[in-house]
């Protein structure tokens, strides 16, 4: 399975959408290298227009970036007016808060990856990850980090909070103290304490990088994708279930697949 050899579809907000030919593995391509895959709400936008339109068929989505870094994060230009015009984000400091809390929310909505049981979603991450890039990484089941990545919550750095969904992701994968650390100081994470810590999946050499996320969707495309979903589902939800909760959730979707399996209908429940 090579998971680019489909049509592309390309987009004018700085990415590349393409699919595999069985249109089971879409790849998103962060493509402006010169611009260190800088973000915008522009972008955002477009990643919710392509995630949103991947056909039924897709059960793997890849992200990935052309040139040395994966995303250097948000476009700083946008913090500061240009030739008399104000940025979108300018604009919104400018407004009211509820709209600030509208268009915000907005924004969040191309880094829910991960909230879609029927898709699993891979970070391919080589060098600078910052900011918004780190938070994208984050947004993903899975990430597969090269030897030569550096994560960092830069925001506070600029005057700026996280607000993209990576506070949340962040404690849940290291807990609370390692994230106060890099989020409250800006650091830079290596590779070796990505792995460490539990915020990387693998690490491999920037040269094998998108070969290692093609063997991870091909593990996941041989699994049967109705236990994929269930079981991934279980996963989002574990957090915020109790364990006598959860072992009623892994009943039920248990009971689901078994019936799957010796071909009754899911729909024939038993009173």
């Amino acid at each position: 399975m090579t998971a680019e050899t489909g049509p592309a579809l390309d987009s004018a907000a700085g990415f590349r959408l393409l699919l595999s030919e069985a249109q089971d593995v879409a790849t998103i391509v962060l493509d402006e290298p010169q611009r260190r895959n800088a973000q915008s709400p522009h972008t955002w936008r477009g990643l919710i227009a392509a995630v949103n339109g991947l056909p039924g068929s897709v059960r793997v989505l890849m992200i990935r970036a052309e040139g040395p870094s994966f995303s250097a994060g948000l476009d700083r230009s946008l913090l500061s007016a240009s030739d008399g015009d104000i940025s979108e984000l300018a604009d919104i400091a400018r407004g009211s808060a509820s709209e600030a809390d509208r268009a915000i929310a907005e924004f969040q909505q191309a880094f829910g990856l991960a909230a879609r049981p029927s898709l699993v979603s891979i970070a391919l991450v080589q060098g600078y990850a910052i900011g918004a890039g780190f938070q994208l990484a984050l947004s993903c089941d899975i990430r597969i980090v090269s030897d030569d990545v550096q994560f960092s919550m830069a925001e506070v750095t600029l005057g700026l909070v996280p607000d993209l969904g990576g506070t949340k992701r962040l404690v849940e994968l290291v807990g609370y103290s390692r994230a106060a650390s890099i989020c409250l100081t800006g650091r830079r994470i290596t590779a070796a304490e990505a792995d460490a810590i539990g915020l990387a999946s693998a690490v491999v050499p920037v040269d094998q990088l998108i070969t290692a996320g093609e063997q991870f969707a091909e593990q996941i495309l041989a699994m049967p994708r109705s236990a994929v979903i269930e079981t991934k589902a279980l996963l989002l939800a574990a957090a915020g279930r109790s364990q006598l909760e959860q072992e009623a959730a892994e009943r039920a979707a248990q009971y689901r697949q078994l019936r799957e399996l010796v071909g009754v209908d899911t729909e024939d429940f038993d009173a």
